[in-house]
């Protein structure tokens, strides 16, 4: 099993230690996780994220083969900026979701999900291969990466000096933040507010950690975990890998048409994805009732008939009420059911994201 370079910050504060993608990682820490999901809403909350790979591409061609390998485009995008994308098969299902930055001119980094990194690495240096892109050289730096996400309204406060990127979805390289190198600052996160990743060498990622807690506690900042990370992003609808995304569904299913540029002259998944109208769709819904639907809970229509599945669902800490995101048969148009350990409970529809923050 794995530790990152946090791996001592998080037992000196009472991390609770789990498994995750095959890393130790803290699920909670002693305020729990509701405790943490409020800080990150109301105030701020520091994530360990170094599980995350980090893949470079550069050199000739590089852009041109990340327009073919990705589903979203990247002729238009100028550097310093941030774009979410997908990757996918040639079925059209998914490889992985992924945050490309653009360094330079044919100078890339893209980070992975951190149960995909060597999967995703594979099949990077694959594609570059049989689509004739061999002079993209192609690195995985995750081991030589280390990354810290501070998450809330209080983010910026807490940074005083540090040069920050000013618009959401860019970065700054190099740099240093509270006294502390680091290798870039993105304004970037998975939690539904303002925020940064900040990418730091390991021999610095300790140092850094506890720079920021000590200036953040005046703002209220404290440790979040894995918990709190999945909780605030359900409630934003941020898609998860393994839950929203698989290789086995369609990534026309999963309502994220932003980073899908259909009229691209190609992508590996393209022709899937155009000669086939999806048959499910990614909808948000409330537990009418008391319980929480989890991810796999069969959905059943009014005549019994099975109309789809939850993908991701929980109690919103922010709502006070249970939500889930479900994999929906679009063609469906009754009330929607699930079952809750044998029980039967009604689900309503409701837009998402179950939340927005005010800008």
């Amino acid at each position: 099993m794995k530790k990152t370079p946090l791996y001592e910050q998080h037992i000196s504060a009472g991390g609770v230690m789990v498994d995750f993608a095959g890393y130790m990682l803290p699920v909670r820490y002693s305020d729990g996780i509701i405790a943490e999901h409020r800080a990150v809403r109301e105030r701020a909350g520091l994530f360990d994220v170094s599980h995350m790979g980090e893949i470079t591409l550069e050199g000739s061609g590089a852009e041109a083969f990340l327009e073919y390998l990705l589903t979203n485009r990247f002729s238009d995008m100028p550097a310093g900026k941030v774009r979410y994308s997908l990757m996918l098969y040639p079925s059209g299902g998914t490889v992985d979701d992924v945050l490309v930055y653009k360094r330079g001119a044919d100078k890339f980094m893209i980070v992975v999900n951190a149960a995909n990194r060597e999967k995703d690495f594979e099949w990077i240096a694959s594609a570059a291969e049989k689509s004739g892109y061999r002079e993209v050289k192609i690195n995985d730096i995750s081991d030589s990466v280390a990354l810290l996400a501070l998450q809330g309204k209080a983010a910026e406060k807490i940074l005083p000096g540090a040069e920050l990127p000013r618009k959401y979805y860019t970065f700054v390289e190099g740099g240093k933040v509270l006294g502390v190198d680091v290798l870039a600052v993105s304004r970037t996160g998975y939690t539904g507010e303002d925020g940064f990743e900040i990418f730091v060498s390991p021999e610095n990622a300790g140092r850094l950690w506890d720079n920021v807690l000590s200036v953040g506690a005046e703002y209220g900042a404290i440790p979040a975990g894995l918990g709190a990370r999945d909780t605030l992003r359900l409630e934003a609808a941020m898609p998860l890998y393994g839950h929203e995304l698989k290789a086995e569904y369609p990534a026309s299913e999963a309502a994220l048409d932003f980073a899908i540029k259909y009229d691209k002259a190609d992508f590996i998944g393209k022709a899937a994805l155009t000669e086939r109208a999806p048959e499910y769709i990614r909808v948000g819904a409330l537990v009418k009732g008391r319980g929480i639907v989890r991810e796999g809970s069969v959905l059943i229509g009014e005549m019994g008939e099975t109309i789809g599945e939850v993908t991701s669902g929980t109690m919103s800490p922010t709502l006070g009420t249970a939500v889930a995101m479900l994999r929906l048969k679009k063609a469906y148009g009754g009330r929607i059911f699930a079952e809750i350990r044998g029980k039967t409970v009604e689900l309503e529809l409701t837009p998402l994201p179950f939340y927005k923050r005010n800008k």
